[in-house]
């Protein structure tokens, strides 16, 4: 079992940066792929990004694609997100998801098998 724990959320304006990391423990991290949804208030958790074990594959909604950069160090045993150009839009708690699955990448929710606990991001513009 491995827990996560994500961090570097705040209030930013609009076109500015913010870099999310999501701290593990428990477990390796290279053992698992990894993704960031996020939830905006009275909208579903959307899917953001993801990342499989090894780094060589990685996916991203349309709407992040150009502006944020998933990574992962595990050596340090965290992943990262680095958001650019930051929209009001992209205002949303952010949650790190681990996934144990055969998969080598997936951006369904119900895929992922361990969870953060959020870091909230806003842009205000």
């Amino acid at each position: 079992q491995v827990q996560l724990v994500e961090s570097g959320g705040g209030l930013v304006q609009a076109g500015g940066s913010l870099r999310l990391s999501c701290a593990a423990s428990g477990r390796t991290l290279s053992s698992y792929s990894m993704g960031w949804f996020r939830r905006a208030p009275g909208k579903e958790r959307e899917f953001v990004a993801v990342i499989s074990k090894s780094g060589g594959t990685i996916d991203y909604v349309d709407s992040v694609k150009g502006r944020f950069t998933i990574s992962r160090d595990d050596a340090k045993n965290t992943m990262y997100l680095q958001m650019n150009s930051l929209k009001p839009e992209d205002t949303a708690v952010y949650y790190c998801a681990a996934s144990q699955r055969l998969f080598t990448i997936t951006r369904r929710d119900y895929h992922y098998d361990y969870w953060g606990q959020g870091t909230q991001v806003t842009v205000s513009s």
